[in-house]
């Protein structure tokens, strides 16, 4: 081919790709969240778009905007079938709230609902505990089971759950089972055969489908719930893998929560199984829809679905929200410390207006570059009386919050702009006193393991971590 035709060739091809990733400036300009996130992207589409193009088409989108079409297919679905029976039930178990419980009324406008009462909750604490339960809760299973992990290893835990899940579709029972595709991308496929051929219908969850979408691998499904037959749910920061039973050879012990969960609250999560479900095979399953009260307590329960098909950023508003209510005690616990500005605030406001701030991170890291970016921020919040504390008993994953004396989640949203604008995150929220106890007690407990962190473990490196560091934390919106 002559070298004019060539040159030619290469001219229109770096034409079109200008000619794209301008029309990719102009979008991200109209639709990125953040000032600084859109400044960023139209000016490396415009001046490198060999590079920034790609990029963008992977990292670039921040709203997912095929899963809004499938919710409100859900939304229709329901309607047509149960919301009559479902709006009088919840009727009956939904809270009317007094002057002095307005602080609520926001967390019910994000989460699209109310809190109900009639609900049990109790804390499952450590892998042991949480997956006793869960398999108990299988065993139990009469009608239908929901299960939904963002990563399913083929590991002895994960057979053991293969197992039970195959036994139940071979009795009769429908199970629903559902993973995120890059969260659980080394499950082998002989494993989900193996489920289908029992009776079980597997899907992933996956965000880069069609021809539109097929870059589109930013978005994951960071969810980790179990439904029994709409009376009993489980949720929180376990994955189904051996270290998460605290077998990992660098990372154990694994500390690490969930919460079982029985009552109306219980038909919340379910839906935002069936949404996502919805998502993935486009049908939705006949279900029960009759809130069953628990008969042992009467607390007050919200769930908080959130991720990027939100007209509004739910989870990152909840923490805002939560710290900026906390009066007493702001106590929160993640693996990952990366907040954006207005969590920052947020923390720094609580602390100087006297609120006991305390935010427990793990001494190990199983992501490098999360733990590195958090040594970014421990200036800005420890010089304003926010306490940080390094848990060195084991590795730390549990996602927990405990707002003064009656308030506390527990989910699997974390304190970074992932769970904030790029997962779709569940937390279980309950204003009730005995709850917030026992999450007291829990998290007490925990301190004693932890060490405080000072701001000299960042000042006092050398100049060569500290540059990393701030050169990470520009990574911060994807990490």
């Amino acid at each position: 081919m002559p070298t004019e035709l060539l040159i030619s060739i290469a001219g229109v091809a770096y034409l079109c790709i200008q000619l794209l990733a301008f029309a990719a400036a102009i979008y991200a300009l109209m639709t990125t969240r953040t000032s600084q996130g859109a400044i960023a992207w139209s000016i490396s589409l415009v001046a490198m778009p060999l590079v920034s193009l790609p990029l963008y088409l992977i990292f670039g989108r921040g709203k997912f905007e095929g899963y809004i079409k499938a919710r409100k297919a859900v939304d229709a679905a329901l309607q047509s079938t149960s919301s009559k029976a479902l709006e009088r039930n919840f009727a009956n178990c939904s809270v009317e709230y007094h002057t002095h419980d307005e602080k609520y009324k926001a967390l019910e406008q994000l989460a699209g609902g109310g809190f109900t009462q009639c609900n049990s909750a109790s804390l499952l604490i450590n892998g042991k505990a949480t997956f006793d339960a869960i398999f108990a809760g299988i065993e139990q299973a009469t009608q239908y089971i929901l299960i939904q992990f963002f990563i399913v290893k083929d590991d002895e835990l994960g057979r053991q759950l293969h197992s039970r899940l195959a036994t139940k579709a071979q009795q009769g029972v429908e199970v629903y089972f559902l993973y995120d595709f890059i969260g659980s991308h080394g499950l082998p496929v002989s494993y989900l055969d193996s489920l289908s051929a029992a009776g079980v219908h597997v899907e992933a969850f996956r965000s880069s489908t069609g021809h539109v979408r097929r870059f589109q691998i930013n978005f994951r499904n960071h969810r980790k719930v179990v439904v029994i037959d709409g009376h009993t749910a489980y949720l929180g920061g376990h994955n189904v893998g051996d270290e998460y039973l605290g077998n990992h050879p660098k990372l154990s012990p694994w500390r690490d929560t969930h919460v079982k969960i029985c009552g109306p609250a219980v038909l919340d999560i379910q839906l935002a199984f069936i949404e996502d479900w919805n998502w993935a095979r486009q049908t939705v399953p006949e279900l029960n829809w009759e809130p069953s009260p628990a008969t042992s307590d009467n607390m007050r329960a919200l769930i908080l679905s959130s991720g990027p098909a939100d007209d509004l950023e739910t989870c990152r508003l909840f923490f805002v929200h939560a710290i900026n209510s906390a009066r007493k005690r702001c106590w929160i616990v993640s693996p990952y410390f990366v907040p954006d500005e207005s969590v920052v605030a947020a923390l720094q406001l609580a602390a100087m207006r006297g609120v006991d701030v305390r935010v427990m991170l793990p001494e190990k890291p199983d992501h490098r570059l999360v733990y590195l970016a958090a040594f970014s921020y421990f200036k800005e919040t420890i010089d304003t009386g926010v306490i940080l504390y390094r848990y060195h008993a084991g590795f730390l994953h549990q996602k927990v919050m405990l707002v003064d004396d009656e308030l506390a989640a527990v989910g699997t949203a974390n304190l970074d702009n992932r769970s904030f604008r790029l997962n779709f995150e569940i937390t279980a929220i309950f204003a009730d006193q005995q709850f917030a106890s026992d999450v007291a007690q829990m998290l007490t407990e925990d301190f004693s393991h932890c060490r405080e962190v000072s701001v000299f473990e960042y000042e006092n490196r050398s100049w060569i971590f500290r540059i990393t560091v701030r050169i990470v934390r520009l990574l911060s919106p994807v990490l």
